[in-house]
């Protein structure tokens, strides 16, 4: 019975932290495509955005625990709004890292996700997203976000657990692309609500009071993190 727990736990030792073979490059510029897809056109991205604005909240309460601060929890909507409210000093270095973690988690997550495949690390990458899905659940206080978080979870796990390895290759390197290409428009679409008066109390306005500085800096921040995140990441999945 030892030996054959030892054997089953290597074995699933070395299918989570062992390589996989790269896919193919058409494969690799398919999903770039299809991930597009998901980014451009209004009415897809309307939905597609949900998976941004859990990379974007889930980023503000890592950042939050991180510093030292409490996650008193974290809250998505269905119009792909969301906060996450955390507690202690309203002000200094925590609360600011805090603050620009949101527009910056989704392309950097995007980046790490990039290098791991670049590393042949494919279901290694599922394995985390799995694993960092399930620890935001917890946090989550709403049935609304709690569902978006379990279904994004359960497809991670099930493509993971259950599918043949191009299959995985795929999913990941779409999901990846998708984080990548799905980073930049938000910074964007804020730089367009506020030329036109809106999203006063956004993350850039509230960097702007933190450090008494332009919010048309942290924007622009914004703009350089998911720019150089999507450049830097897609030469990593393209093998350049």
């Amino acid at each position: 019975m030892a030996s054959i727990d030892s054997a089953s736990i290597g074995d699933l030792w070395d299918r989570v932290f062992g390589t996989q073979p790269a896919p193919e490059e058409w494969l690799v510029i398919v999903t770039a495509v299809v991930a597009l897809a998901a980014v451009v056109p209004r009415p897809l991205w309307r939905l597609s955005r949900n998976a941004i604005t859990i990379a974007h909240e889930g980023g503000h309460g890592l950042i939050a625990l991180v510093t030292g601060r409490r996650l008193d929890g974290i809250r998505l909507h269905s119009d792909t709004s969301g906060l996450t409210v955390s507690r202690g000093r309203p002000t200094g270095p925590g609360m600011i890292l805090t603050a620009a973690a949101g527009y910056t988690a989704p392309p950097l997550l995007g980046l790490g996700g990039a290098w791991l495949l670049s590393a042949h690390h494919i279901t290694l990458l599922l394995w985390l997203a799995t694993a960092l899905l399930l620890a935001m659940l917890v946090m989550i206080r709403n049935a609304y976000g709690a569902l978006t978080v379990i279904v994004t979870g359960a497809a991670f796990l099930l493509i993971s657990w259950l599918t043949e390895p191009d299959v995985q290759a795929a999913f990941a390197y779409t999901a990846v692309w998708f984080l990548l290409l799905g980073g930049v428009r938000p910074a964007f679409e804020l730089q367009s609500k506020r030329r036109h008066g809106g999203a006063g109390d956004s993350d850039a306005d509230q960097l702007g009071r933190l450090t008494h500085t332009a919010p048309a800096m942290w924007l622009f921040l914004f703009h350089a993190v998911s720019l150089c995140s999507l450049i830097g990441g897609g030469r990593w999945l393209l093998g350049l």
